[in-house]
């Protein structure tokens, strides 16, 4: 025989601080929206800015990062213009990853703090 609650106010309680916890966990997820983490490769070369929530929010490029040719010239690409498109695509998709791993480390601690710390199923209260 499976056993619950033997007390009705024991289940109220429950569904009380799951509602207290849902209501925090969206309080949270409102401030993240509004929180920004960086990320840089390059030595600094390329750098971005994502909300907590990791949206992307700014891409700034180094004036002295070697650019790609105009687009009139991409007809005919060189090695040297191929050479630095992917390497502009690596610094890019590094930062935007750094700042992505810094925004989920910032959401998990956050998050952490409203659910004492305790690991919630993906998808509780819409997280």
């Amino acid at each position: 025989m499976i056993e619950g609650p033997h007390n009705p106010g024991d289940l109220r309680d429950l569904i009380q601080t799951a509602q207290r916890i849902q209501t925090e966990v969206a309080r949270v997820r409102d401030e993240l929206s509004l929180k920004t983490a960086e990320g840089e490769s390059g030595g600094g070369l390329v750098r971005c800015v994502v909300s907590g929530t990791g949206e992307l929010l700014e891409l700034s490029i180094d004036p002295m990062l070697p650019m790609l040719p105009p687009p009139s010239d991409l007809a005919q690409p060189n090695p040297d213009s191929v050479a630095n498109r992917k390497m502009l695509e690596d610094l890019i998709v590094g930062a935007v990853n750094v700042a992505l791993g810094r925004a989920r480390e910032l959401a998990k601690h956050e998050m952490a703090q409203v659910t004492g710390g305790l690991p919630m199923p993906p998808g509780m209260f819409g997280a």
